[in-house]
């Protein structure tokens, strides 16, 4: 039940960090890559993670999924954030 792009998967233990936010990622289904994961993943601290998911939320299209899928491979191959 995931879609190719979208905000990274939430387990429930988690649920709480998210606060209000969590209302903007029950509307979408996770996604095998997302605007977090081709933007330097653990590089960035939490707060940059939910503020990077909730602007893909509110922001979505078509044009800037396709963009996301571009960047991941090259991202995968630098390990680019992976920790």
């Amino acid at each position: 039940e995931m879609s190719v792009v979208g905000p990274r998967p939430i387990v429930q233990a988690e649920v709480v960090r998210y606060g209000a936010r969590f209302e903007s990622y029950r509307r979408m289904r996770p996604g095998l890559t997302g605007l977090w994961q081709v933007s330097g993943r653990s590089k960035m601290g939490t707060r940059d993670m939910l503020a990077l998911d909730v602007q893909y939320v509110r922001n979505r299209t078509l044009l800037g999924d396709i963009g996301i899928v571009a960047r991941t491979l090259p991202a995968v191959l630098r390990v680019d954030g992976a920790r």
